[in-house]
């Protein structure tokens, strides 16, 4: 490889997309002669949705919301936990032209009216139980004109929306270029951002990553902890198995590794898509299930960097390999990540076919092989733009190249080894250290379930590691042993300089380490 140049990917799937294109219309047409097929099921309830009836009611919520005046263009907000009612909704909204904006459920009052206000929805699809985080609202917010609750009874009943409109199917006519759909970032940075995506691009990442890496395949049965609403787990749940009329097995509530092995072990999934963290919650179960009563033959995990040592004892407990990768809600999934039979843990893969990548300097150089840079991303999924951001948009956005915000090295072979977020990098005595390094080295003490790192002046206001440290329970271990162990792994600079042990780490719904609420705690 020449180590000046941008990685190329060689011979990438081709997707062709039709200028005149509707992303709901296609996934539901491709699944037409599966009619009978399960394509969501309830994990709660152990009812499903077949790809018949959920062709049905996308088009009865599409005509539900033409009859309510809510005109293509128009944003209507999704609050909604994991039902099958979920696809139902975005896919009925794009249907009909208009634009599903896709919110975390675990947020607050103040965010969603940030949302509301931001995005100026005009309907509001809300499950009955995220629904009095709202109730202040709805007077409050005047371009607010309609809601539905799902699970809810009476005529502002989804169920009542549905059963009101026909299911007579008419398709708005859209462009492949045109907006599609919302996803607000999950805000780990602590700002979350309107990120405004196209009717392409949601087949465009099942055919590059879903397929050319994944594999997914129509005799798939598939689960993914992180939820819709995230962008990971819209790709997973799904716009992955839909692509090739897979089942999606869809789980309301919080992933818990008790409620993950239940799901696991009964409906026997052969794809899960989980994050660092719960892998290594699954792995601290104590009554965990034997590998013979579970289905996998592939995982993937995202979100973070998975810790080395998670990868190899899930594989080692499981016989099944965790596919790391990176993706980002601007990219909308994954653009870079190991391959089946190829896994190298500790690494974030190789670039996915149909992307191109480059690792640029401080300098705005690219870097060569082993040098540390921030990861940029050129591909056909790129969003369009940060709603009302314009300055954060020709920031993130620079011509065909996205940068992610990640710092990161490449070897000789293609593969890619994260180095932190480039504001998490610290420098130390003068030399870059990543805090993700120091938190793997740490993942791999028999006593820690998980760790992050942080950057904190000593008492001459120079920069070192400090650590928090959450262990498993049942474990001990004191800083003095933590601190020894990262020694005599890494080069004795690289050492947490002070520990604390913590409960649990913040995190963001999707799992992401929050490290900016570890440093506004040591300022405060």
């Amino acid at each position: 490889m020449n180590t000046s140049q941008a990685d190329h990917t060689t011979s990438p799937p081709r997707v062709d997309i039709p200028r005149e294109y509707n992303a709901a219309h296609d996934l539901l047409a491709r699944n037409a002669r599966r009619a009978g097929k399960p394509a969501f099921i309830d994990a709660s309830s152990g009812q499903a949705l077949s790809y018949g009836e959920l062709a049905q009611q996308a088009h009865r919520f599409a005509n539900a919301l033409r009859a309510r005046g809510i005109a293509p263009e128009s944003r209507l907000m999704v609050a909604m936990l994991d039902t099958p009612e979920w696809p139902v909704v975005f896919l009925g909204a794009i249907l009909a032209g208009v634009v599903p904006v896709a919110v975390n459920t675990l947020l607050t009052t103040a965010d969603f009216e940030f949302m509301l206000r931001d995005s100026r929805a005009q309907a509001l699809v809300v499950s009955r139980p995220l629904l009095p985080a709202f109730e202040p609202l709805l007077e409050r917010v005047q371009t607010l004109r309609h809601v539905a609750v799902a699970g809810g009874d009476g005529h502002d009943s989804l169920a009542a929306w549905l059963q009101g409109a026909p299911d007579t199917p008419e398709v708005a006519p859209t462009c492949a270029d045109e907006p599609c759909f919302w996803l607000y970032s999950s805000g780990s940075t602590g700002t979350p951002k309107g990120t405004v995506h196209l009717h392409s691009h949601l087949i465009q990442t099942a055919e590059l990553y879903g397929r050319a890496v994944l594999g997914i395949r129509e005799d798939d049965t598939v689960y993914s902890a992180a939820k819709l609403f995230f962008a990971y787990g819209l790709g997973n749940s799904l716009t992955f198995p839909m692509s090739v009329g897979a089942t999606t097995v869809l789980l309301p509530s919080r992933p818990t590794p008790q409620d993950v092995f239940r799901v696991l072990k009964d409906f026997r999934p052969t794809v899960f898509y989980g994050v660092p963290t719960l892998f290594a919650g699954l792995l601290a179960e104590a009554t965990r299930p034997a590998r013979s009563e579970l289905a996998l033959r592939v995982c993937t995990s995202a979100g973070e960097a998975l810790p080395a040592e998670i990868g190899r004892r899930w594989t080692e407990a499981y016989g099944v390999e965790i596919l790391d990768g990176i993706g980002s809600t601007e990219m909308l999934h994954i653009f870079l990540s190991n391959r089946p039979g190829a896994v190298r843990y500790g690494t974030t893969g190789r670039a996915v076919p149909g992307y191109e990548l480059r690792i640029v300097g401080d300098d705005g150089r690219e870097c060569g092989d082993g040098e540390i840079g921030e990861l940029q991303i050129k591909g056909p999924s790129a969003a369009l733009m940060y709603w009302n951001n314009r300055a954060r948009t020709k920031s993130t956005f620079c011509g065909d190249w996205t940068r992610s915000g990640d710092k990161y090295t490449r070897d000789a072979d293609g593969y890619y080894t994260y180095g932190g977020r480039s504001d998490d990098m610290l420098k130390v005595g003068g030399i870059y250290v990543s805090p993700f390094e120091v938190e793997g080295s740490l993942a791999s003490h028999p006593a820690v379930l998980e760790a992050a790192v942080i950057g904190v002046a000593d008492t001459d206001q120079l920069v070192k590691p400090k650590a928090y440290v959450v262990l498993k329970p049942g474990h001990s271990a004191s800083a003095a042993d933590l601190q020894a162990h990262v020694k005599n792994q890494l080069a004795p600079y690289k050492y947490p300089r002070w520990i604390e042990f913590v409960p649990e780490l913040p995190k963001t719904a999707t799992g992401k380490i929050q490290r900016f609420r570890l440093r506004a705690g040591q300022q405060g």
